[in-house]
């Protein structure tokens, strides 16, 4: 740059020019170059103004030298403060410096100019590219944000809708009205009673697994929004929900029973939310049942706390949120976010719970603000029922014994479902499979490829989904659709076997009843959960080798409370009949090893033995129940219910019950006779054929040598006890 300035300066460029001028005519021409150069790099017009800002335009405009180069400095510099005269002798080394200074400000000029174009193209670049988006943005709104690729996606995912394979049997053969759920007649009506009324209450449901809590909630909702007295609406929502699913959230971030609050920092908040600090609630399926039913299945599997806050919104009617991130006073807050704060999300609901569990694991909490109702277990002619109205639905032909080989391998209307649906795929495979078997051996082969000669039976395209409009059918006198027209199905009970087999199901029941009485063995009744089953409870006895010193024995398995029921029958018996125990050796077997952890096997013990000791045989259709006090009394027990349900499962005739147990009982007992007890002549009466007479002298008993260990008697008496729960 310096040696720019030096030819622009010594432009003359010519040894005889610069001789013939003299020096002060050279440093002249040197001060006017550098003022032209000056104004070369600032404009004339911005020469001249910043010439007078620093107090330097009337030296520069001066026709001395000396002021001349002083206004030089002033403009090179920027220091209006110079104010000292150059003297002519130092006037060259100041234009030297001068020069020095001119060519920096020119360097950074360079340099500035240089920056200021490629900031100007990034300026027109990034223009150009905002403009572009805003254009592209105004398309969109326009257009809609869909394309050719998103458009052939979304049509690809309309066509997927319209296959269907995971129909479920439990689905198609699902129940439409209340009318055809099976052998839930009073609990049905029980449950529409509580929901169906102007003040409807929160229910839970108890019962054994697949038998229709579920499926009569649903129902029992929809026939209460066609009730004008119910505060339902016709759109009034079923929310279904399964307890086993909901796990509490310590950061309440996730919940989506109650609802939650996404604030900010976390992953899921609305993105304008977000950059603006808002947090904002999801109200859950609390405040989605508003107005409706809220089915909680399994409620018995609901974590406490969560529990307890479910408590708080059947109180409030409301669910509430917090968040240390909202500002009420914040303008960017939406309304509803504000509201939802503020006042809270609706949930004004009514509450189904349906558990397997038995009511005292069950919440204290929660049974005082629910009514309850019991759902009985299926009968083997309940099964029967379900299974009928099923292939009448189905539209298909049972052959005899079907229905009765279902009821002995499940007691659960949805595992029969499962069982008849097996038996029917099995039945339309074997149908079609010899026509399928055919147009494969009419199928050749050319060049690698398989060819259906026209006319063959694949050519037919015989095919077991190739399917009609359902035919109307009648199921129990009431006018239905069937699922699927499928040509004549006929599932036999080999169908049926070939599916329990491949399942490995084994029968449900036990012991079954029997019509010849033997002597020493009783059936008692146990429960367990929701369920009722028959107890073999048998007895031998053999003359002591030493009078008054016979043996007791007892199964360890079967727990301390049958133990006392041991001894308090051989206090009943002497008692009634006036034999001592003790001159018998006699052993008490509960076959199976149960656990009987109540008292309710009394009566069925105490008849064991005084069969066995004086020979007398018992009913093996009538079934016993009850605690025997020392007094001979019948006591009340628990689990009537399910106990009567255990004797029909077992085809009984008779069930004896504690006389104390009569008013827990309806008077329209179906399947089964019931027999009330008082005392256990009372019982005795009812098992033993003949009856019961005290006898007149003892009996000596003798070994008879039989398996079942039957005593011979020289007197006939007998004895009773209190009956047994499991």
């Amino acid at each position: 740059m310096k040696s720019f300035l030096e030819k622009f300066v010594k432009s003359a460029g010519k040894t005889g020019l610069a001789e013939k001028l003299t020096e002060e005519e050279q440093l002249r021409r040197q001060v006017s170059a550098l003022f032209g150069l000056l104004s070369n790099i600032y404009g004339s017009d911005k020469l001249v103004l910043k010439a007078g800002k620093l107090e330097a335009l009337n030296a520069m405009r001066s026709g001395v030298l000396e002021e001349q180069v002083l206004a030089l400095q002033k403009l090179v510099y920027e220091d209006p403060t110079i104010d000292t005269l150059p003297k002519a002798e130092d006037i060259p080394g100041i234009l030297e410096e001068v020069e020095d200074e001119i060519a920096d400000v020119i360097a950074r000029r360079s340099v500035e100019d240089k920056l200021e174009k490629k900031i100007a193209e990034r300026m027109q670049q990034r223009h150009e590219e905002y403009v572009r988006d805003i254009k592209t943005q105004i398309i969109k709104e326009d257009a809609g944000p869909e394309n050719p690729a998103t458009l052939k996606k979304y049509a690809l995912l309309e066509k997927l809708e319209h296959k269907k394979l995971a129909r479920t049997a439990i689905e198609a053969l699902r129940p439409t009205n209340l009318a055809e759920i099976v052998g839930q007649e009073r609990a049905c009506k029980a449950l529409l009673s509580k929901i169906a009324s102007p003040f409807p209450q929160h229910v839970i449901l108890y019962g054994p697994p697949g038998v229709g809590k579920t499926t009569a909630a649903r129902l029992v909702l929809e026939e209460a929004k066609r009730l004008q007295h119910t505060p339902f609406a016709a759109d009034a929502p079923f929310v279904e929900v399964d307890g086993t699913t909901l796990r509490w959230d310590p950061r309440e971030v996730t919940n989506p029973l109650l609802g939650s609050v996404h604030d900010p920092i976390y992953q899921g908040a609305k993105r304008d939310l977000a950059d603006g600090g808002v947090p904002e609630p999801k109200p859950g399926l609390v405040t989605e049942a508003h107005g409706g039913v809220l089915f909680l299945d399994e409620i018995g599997e609901l974590e406490p706390i969560l529990l307890s806050k479910l408590l708080k919104v059947l109180e409030d009617k409301r669910v509430h949120f917090d968040s240390s991130y909202y500002d009420p006073s914040d303008p960017n807050v939406p309304k509803y976010v504000k509201k939802l704060f503020e006042e809270g999300a609706p949930a004004d609901f009514v509450l189904i719970g349906a558990t397997t569990r038995d009511p005292s694991e069950i919440s204290p909490a929660i049974r005082s603000r629910c009514a309850e109702v019991f759902f009985e277990p299926l009968t083997p002619k309940d099964i029967g029922t379900i299974v009928e109205d099923a292939a009448a639905r189905l539209d298909v032909t049972l052959e005899p014994g079907v229905t009765n080989i279902i009821s002995e391998y499940t007691i659960e209307g949805r595992k029969a479902i499962g069982i008849l649906a097996d038996a029917f795929g099995l039945a339309l495979f074997q149908k079609n499979g010899t026509a399928a078997a055919a147009a494969t051996a009419t199928a050749r082969t050319v060049r690698g490829r398989k060819v259906v000669r026209p006319g063959s039976a694949s050519a037919a395209s015989v095919s077991a989904a190739s399917v009609k409009g359902g035919a109307g059918v009648s199921v129990r006198g009431r006018k239905t659709t069937a699922v699927r027209s499928w040509g004549k199905v006929r599932i036999t009970p080999e169908h049926v076997y070939e599916v329990i087999r491949v399942g490995r199901l084994s029968p449900y029941a036990g012991p079954k009843a029997r019509q010849v009485p033997e002597v020493g063995k009783v059936f008692g009744l146990g429960v367990y959960g929701y369920l009722g089953s028959v107890l073999e409870i048998e007895a031998v006895a053999f003359p002591a080798r030493e009078k008054g010193k016979g043996q007791l024995r007892f199964n360890e398995t079967a727990g301390s409370m049958a133990r006392d029921s041991v001894f308090n029958s051989a206090s009943v018996i002497r008692r009634l009949t006036g034999e001592d125990i003790a001159d018998y050796d006699v052993h008490v077997n509960v076959v199976g090893g149960g656990n009987i952890d109540g008292p309710s096997a009394g009566t069925a013990i105490a008849v064991a033995i005084l069969s066995a000791i004086w020979g007398k045989p018992v009913y093996q259709d009538v079934a016993v129940t009850g605690e025997v006090s020392i007094q001979g009394r019948v006591r009340a027990i628990g689990g009537v219910f399910e106990k009567l349900y255990g004797a029909k499962q077992a085809g009984m005739r008779l069930a004896i019950m504690p006389e104390e147990n009569r008013k827990d009982l309806p008077a329209d007992i179906r399947g089964i006779e019931v027999a009330y007890a008082a005392t256990i002549e009372d019982a005795l009466t009812h098992v033993l054929p003949g009856g019961w007479t005290k006898p007149e002298a003892k009996g000596t008993a003798t070994e008879a040598g039989t398996g079942t260990g039957v005593q011979a008697a020289a007197a006939e008496a007998e004895v009773g006890n209190a009956a047994q729960e499991g």
